[in-house]
């Protein structure tokens, strides 16, 4: 259980602005972008290895404990998730951006036809549900592409509630697929705790990216808390972490984030595996270590989002997880 040190009471409860590059570092960019994809049409999981590896470190951490003969098909989903939810931050305009939901859109439908687009994501995802026979495949990644468009015109929230709705749409739909990878997507504890687990990453996740959308002037936590709590978006725009009332946002955001989690862990406790996750899943729930690891973090810094020791990776991230994976817990 975590905010057990100081309890910080819930009624009060300089980064790199993203220049734009000089035009030839623009083409030599995208021309290396092209480059590797036109590698990874020739081998596929290789380049979604790739991927994961450099964009999503705790994935690919956390995708060595999938058994040998799908963990190929879980990185080509991780590699697509990835692939969407950079969109918003890769486009200069929100027209650009539905131009790539598109893409993606009409792709999930060319692999259900069995005629995948020459994308290496794209094909990689078609290897896989051939091999992998994933239930509600296309459901499941439609659910996901429809709230990254809807986020492309919507990227901020008024309350909570449409916050987690986005979540749920987003980081619990991915679980839900990786379940349905495992033959898993059944048993009803299962999901309900990956629906929680969801939640918690997508939350954490949003707060650890805090800094960099502050410097896209954009801001994550839901307006509802944000007013409770007297914080001026244009404040946290100038000055980070020393706006006024912005760690006492940050520490009830985060406590929403960590109740999910405990939500998740209390599904096993009341399921009669004494706490455990079941072997078969556990590969799934790894991703709760990471989110836990955070907020405990977090939480040493008095949470304060834009200290720069959230940004250093924790070198105690793969024990954490291997032990996690053997003693069933996250």
């Amino acid at each position: 259980m975590l905010w057990h040190s100081p309890p910080r009471p819930l009624v009060s409860c300089s980064f790199f602005k993203r220049g734009r590059l000089p035009r030839l570092a623009c083409r030599n960019a995208s021309t290396s972008t092209q480059a590797a994809q036109e590698g990874g049409i020739r081998d596929s999981n290789s380049y979604c290895s790739s991927l994961v590896r450099e964009r999503d470190y705790e994935a690919f951490l956390t995708s060595h404990f999938y058994p040998a003969e799908l963990r190929n098909s879980y990185v080509a989903l991780r590699a697509f998730y990835i692939e969407l939810a950079t969109v918003q931050e890769s486009v200069s305009n929100p027209t650009i951006g539905k131009m790539r939901i598109q893409f993606w859109r009409d792709a999930v439908k060319s692999i259900s036809d069995g005629r995948p687009p020459m994308h290496p994501i794209a094909l990689a995802l078609h290897d896989a549900s051939r091999k992998s026979n994933i239930p509600a495949l296309s459901y499941h990644l439609k659910r996901i592409i429809d709230a990254r468009d809807a986020e492309l015109h919507t990227p901020t929230h008024l309350t909570v509630d449409s916050l987690i709705a986005h979540a749920e749409s987003t980081s619990s739909t991915f679980l839900y697929t990786v379940l349905s990878l495992l033959s898993l997507s059944s048993d009803s504890t299962l999901s309900h705790a990956a629906s929680h687990l969801g939640v918690s990453q997508g939350i954490a996740t949003l707060i650890r990216a805090l800094p960099y959308h502050a410097s896209q002037g954009r801001m994550v936590i839901p307006a509802e808390i944000t007013a409770r709590h007297g914080v001026s978006q244009e404040e946290v725009f100038r000055k980070g972490g020393d706006a006024k009332g912005m760690e006492d946002a940050v520490f009830e955001f985060a406590t929403v984030a960590n109740d999910h989690l405990t939500t998740a862990l209390d599904m096993f406790k009341e399921g009669g595996s004494g706490g455990k996750v079941p072997s078969g899943a556990r590969p799934v729930f790894l991703n709760g270590i990471p989110t836990r690891m955070f907020l405990e973090r977090l939480q040493a810094v008095n949470f304060n989002a834009f200290d720069p020791s959230l940004r250093m990776r924790d070198w105690k991230l793969p024990w954490r997880v291997w032990r996690g994976y053997y003693k069933g817990t996250f």
